[in-house]
């Protein structure tokens, strides 16, 4: 996905637009980390009855579409309750993080209920990541990007943690490109916020002011989410 076609030369309006979607807001709604934090540690008691049926299918086919392979070092960001867990392949490995303490209780206890071994859960701010730089093979976020208050860090620090040629997947609701219904989210995303997610989360401006290229965009869930890979590039290192 580009936003303007390479080798081509750009007109005023290509430039402009260009311009417009490096600098729009990614949604009408602004949030603090001890709010979004508030929110999930009130949601953590009945985050699995609401959430978890409802959004379960979109979860299993992700799973199958991640490819995982053996051994593979898996970062998921903002794990939750863990529903997740159980749906990983035994023979990889899973690092779950989470602002959340309520959240991260709730996954510890499905994991260790479940016997789950390949599992490690920590609280911790997806905008500061306590890992090394390219610690994992894939790096997942579902349902997280368009409730966290700096979701451009969030990207960026991803990226730092992915390996080279690894994956950075984001499972979401985006912003409808139907200009009625794009209305319509944005008009109730102030209301959801406090359920735990921003109905208008704009994925073309996220994409370009990250700049992240996705190699695929598709639609999971009865097509109500978007599935969206991208591949972590080799970038030289400055001077060289």
């Amino acid at each position: 996905m580009s936003l303007l076609q390479p080798g081509k030369r750009s007109s005023k309006s290509e430039i402009g637009v260009s311009t417009d979607i490096l600098t729009r807001s990614l949604s009408v709604v602004n949030v603090e980390t001890d709010f979004v934090e508030g929110v999930y540690e009130k949601l953590a008691s009945v985050y699995d009855v609401f959430f978890g049926p409802s959004l379960h299918a979109g979860r299993v086919e992700t799973i199958k579409r991640l490819g995982i392979q053996p051994e593979a070092r898996v970062l998921e960001v903002g794990i939750g309750t863990g529903i997740n867990t159980v749906l990983y392949p035994e023979n990889c490995w899973v690092t779950g993080i989470d602002i959340s303490s309520s959240m991260l209780e709730k996954a510890q206890e499905r994991v260790e209920r479940r016997r789950t071994r390949n599992v490690r859960l920590l609280q911790m701010d997806a905008a500061a990541l306590d890992f090394p730089d390219e610690s994992f093979d894939i790096v997942y976020a579902p349902f997280l990007i368009n409730v966290v208050p700096d979701p451009v860090q969030v990207a960026r620090e991803m990226q730092r943690v992915c390996r080279v040629n690894g994956r950075i997947i984001f499972l979401n609701h985006f912003l409808s490109s139907n200009r009625l219904l794009s209305r319509a989210e944005k008009l109730i995303s102030p209301l959801i916020i406090h359920i735990g997610f921003k109905s208008d989360f704009d994925l073309p401006a996220f994409l370009a002011q990250t700049n992240l290229r996705p190699v695929s965009v598709e639609k999971v869930n009865f097509k109500m989410l978007s599935l969206v890979t991208c591949r972590k590039e080799w970038t030289p290192a400055v001077g060289n």
